[in-house]
Order: C-alpha cells, then structure tokens, then sequence
C-alpha cells in the first residue's frame, strides 16, 4: 500500500522558514517524481515544486520561485523549504508521487499517488 506522509506545517509570521517533509512507502519503484502542490481555501490546487526521481532536476512555479528549494535525500523522503514566507502561502500543502513523463510534472492529473496534506498558515 502506498502512502505519502507530509509533515512539517504550522502557523508562522510572514518573512521566517519552514521546512515541510513528505514520506513515501510501498512505491514499488524508485523511478518517480515528487511534487507538492497546494490548496487554498476558494482556489484550486497549484502547483508548486517537483523534483525527479534522481533529484537532479528541479522545477518550481512562479510565484515561489526563488524563495522555495524542493530536494531529496533518498528515494523515500523528499523535503520543500520555504523561505520569506509570505501571507499568500498559506494554504494546505500536498506531496504527491508520479511514474509519469517529466513533462507532466505541473499537471495534478500526472501523479498517482497524493498525500493528505499539511497546513500552513502565515501571518503578515
């Protein structure tokens, strides 16, 4: 059974850190990439970062780029540190895990496997 596992969430000030984690088991393969993406309340899932199954190959949406560094250190846990966080951040972050195409990587629709999400809500 394949589970992900993020952690890491809370309630900060605008302009500090924070280090989200998200752990994968029973992925039959290694061969996938990670995403996290997020949700706020009203709007729809947006993609964040993603990293491929080497962790050679980063990406990052627009409005985090710069402040948000996605990186694993094995094929089960992968981490997304924010830095200046900022009021707008806030929303329920999701790891997710896909086997398909790197190309794919910002579609919600190329990744198998999602985790429950952690929140984090920052404070101006």
């Amino acid at each position: 059974q394949v589970q992900l596992v993020e952690s890491g969430g809370g309630s900060v000030q605008a302009g500090v850190s924070l280090r989200l984690s998200c752990a994968a088991s029973g992925l039959s393969s290694r061969l996938y990439a990670v995403g996290w993406f997020r949700q706020a309340p009203g709007k729809e899932r947006e993609f964040v970062a993603a990293i491929d199954w080497s962790g050679s190959i980063t990406d990052y949406g627009d409005s985090v780029k710069g402040r948000f560094t996605i990186s694993r250190d094995s094929a089960k846990m992968v981490y997304l540190r924010m830095d200046s966080l900022k009021a707008e951040d806030t929303a329920v972050y999701y790891c997710a895990a896909s086997l398909k195409a790197w190309g794919s990587r910002r579609d919600r629709s190329a990744y198998d496997y999602w985790g429950q999400g952690t929140q984090v809500t920052v404070s101006s």
